[in-house]
């Protein structure tokens, strides 16, 4: 069944996605080579706890940890491990928020020193994509015409659109009955209705848009070893303009 939220339900989720923001501004702050991304877990449980919150994917389907760290070839649910990021790395940290039983989602991809041209024009096309994404997220479109104009801008720049994975509805469980491809045609799919709330997360790649999984049976990553990235907001739908509830602008 498909979730329609209150404005109160809204807020509630809107105050997870405000801890959730500051925290991807704090990772912003501490990203540099030599950090390992399980010091970045630990640094972001901390972090939760401390303003009342706690890591919603810790726990979720056997899942180990509070963030998915992804470097480099890896796409998404990348475990954190002790290996040092080294410099012209890229890393893309991924978390859900539960605060009172309400969720919020962001994933962010930030560079590790001097990247380059090619990693960091990478991540400019896919973070534009999330807010063309976004900007076709309004009640009476449809699931298709956010991904259709993903799809056209990264292609049409040679890169490719993660098939595999894809946003989702969200609220008192993380997958609520919503699934958001980024890619499609306009004009199809799902009916967008002020109150829903989801999550647009485009996933990247240089190369091949095929995936393969790793024996963790977790973690994906581009079957031809080419850089990916992601950047996600959790949006709530209005008759007007989406709400982004994970805006680290507005904190």
């Amino acid at each position: 069944m498909i979730a329609i939220r209150t404005n109160k339900e809204i807020s509630y989720m809107a105050a997870a996605g405000k801890i959730l923001a500051s925290c991807h501004k704090e990772i912003r702050k501490i990203i540099k080579p030599g950090l390992t991304t399980m010091e970045i877990d630990s640094f972001v449980e901390r972090y939760l706890k401390e303003h009342g919150a706690k890591p919603e994917q810790k726990g979720y389907m056997g899942f180990p940890y509070a963030t998915c760290a992804s470097v480099n070839d890896e796409i998404c649910h990348g475990f954190p491990t002790n290996k040092p990021l080294k410099e012209g790395d890229i890393v893309t940290i991924d978390m859900v928020v539960n605060l009172d039983g309400w969720l919020a989602d962001s994933a962010w991809s930030y560079s590790v020193g001097k990247i380059s041209e090619e990693a960091k024009n990478l991540m400019e096309v896919t973070k534009k994509c999330l807010y063309k994404g976004i900007k076709k997220a309004f009640s009476g479109n449809r699931i298709g015409d956010i991904g259709h104009t993903i799809q056209t801008y990264a292609e049409s720049l040679g890169y490719s659109v993660v098939r595999d994975y894809t946003g989702h509805g969200i609220g008192k469980v993380m997958h609520d009955d919503v699934v958001v491809p980024h890619y499609g045609k306009p004009g199809r799919g799902l009916k967008l209705r002020e109150g829903m709330v989801i999550t647009i997360e485009p996933m990247i790649n240089i190369g091949t848009y095929r995936t393969l999984l790793d024996l963790n049976n977790w973690t994906a990553r581009t079957a031809d070893g080419s850089l990916s990235a992601q950047y996600e907001h959790t949006i709530a739908i209005t008759k007007n303009e989406p709400i982004i509830l994970t805006d680290q602008d507005n904190i």
